[in-house]
């Protein structure tokens, strides 16, 4: 960051970044042959943005339905907001639990679970109702994914400004 500002990425590490999108076992050497960059570039960059914040957790990757949780779920959640750390460290303990997120609106969290089974969910969400600090919970299951997570169209976005590259 430069003056509380993330710093941005450019044509470059976009470009890079969809070459791994593409293929993310490519070795640096496979990406400095597609990007037309020498080894030590492609290698220096990769590092940059990993010790950046940039490369996240290759997790999102992999498929629940595949470790045998094939249900996901929204669990709304109302809370003490003077609690939030509490409860964070609280949900960081159930497995089933992917990601929780802050929220502004009518509930102060979004609680992203999987689940074998409705039994399974109804148990997982138990647990999130129990942990300290949490008041309610409003659970919507995952019918089906429309738009998967996605960033290559940002990453295009970035290199389309510079066409030059």
């Amino acid at each position: 960051m430069i003056g509380g500002v993330p710093e941005t990425i450019d044509e470059i590490d976009a470009r890079l970044l969809e070459a791994l999108g593409e293929d993310p076992r490519a070795t640096a050497v496979a990406l400095a042959e597609r990007l037309g960059l020498s080894r030590n570039t492609v290698q220096a960059r990769l590092a940059r943005l990993e010790q950046r914040g940039v490369l996240r957790s290759f997790e999102r990757r992999i498929d629940p339905a595949r470790l045998g949780y094939p249900l996901r779920a929204f669990v709304n959640a109302m809370v003490d907001q003077r609690r939030l750390a509490e409860i964070a460290d609280a949900l960081a303990t159930i497995p089933e639990v992917t990601e929780v997120c802050g929220l502004t609106g009518a509930s102060d969290l979004m609680v992203q679970v999987v689940a074998v089974d409705a039994d399974d969910l109804y148990r997982i969400a138990g647990r999130i109702l129990a942990s300290p600090g949490v008041e309610r919970t409003n659970i919507s299951l995952v019918m089906r994914e429309l738009v998967p997570y996605r960033l290559t169209p940002l990453l295009e976005r970035v290199h389309s400004a510079h066409p030059e590259t």
